[in-house]
């Protein structure tokens, strides 16, 4: 009786193993999913200096995420990468982020918040690092 318990309970623990490693080779894809479109975003682009804000008023950039990192693309030729960190992954699966500006400009250091707008409901928060801008020529 005891062997039957301590092979239905290896059983098991094998069951789970089996089970939980294809959630964690779907969890590196999109990992990989992410740094794959970083980079060809930012292909054939050139850093610049490090700015502490951007002005949001004039341009009305577009925002898309690739982890921790939060692109707001102004043009074909220009994006800034802002590292957040971690904590607004959320807005590369469709959540919305809301800031506190102050005047018409986002700057380093500022508190960003992320909600699933649907179901009302916060998703996560981070604060904005640094925003290197990327141009192409």
């Amino acid at each position: 009786m005891r062997f039957l318990m301590t092979f239905t309970a290896a059983a098991a623990l094998g069951a789970v193993a089996v089970a939980a490693a294809p959630v964690q080779k779907r969890a590196t894809s999109r990992a990989d999913k992410d740094r794959v479109a970083y980079e060809k975003l930012l292909a054939g682009k050139t850093p610049g200096k490090p700015l502490d804000c951007i002005d949001t008023r004039r341009t009305r950039p577009q925002l898309t995420a690739y982890g921790d990192k939060l692109i707001y693309r102004v043009s074909r030729k220009l994006v800034y990468v802002t590292d957040t960190g971690g904590g607004c992954e959320a807005v590369s699966r469709g959540d919305t982020i809301i800031t506190r500006q102050f005047q018409t400009q986002l700057c380093r250091g500022d508190i960003a918040r992320t909600v699933n707008l649907p179901a009302g409901i916060p998703s996560g928060s981070c604060a904005m690092g640094a925003f290197v801008p990327y141009r192409s020529q």
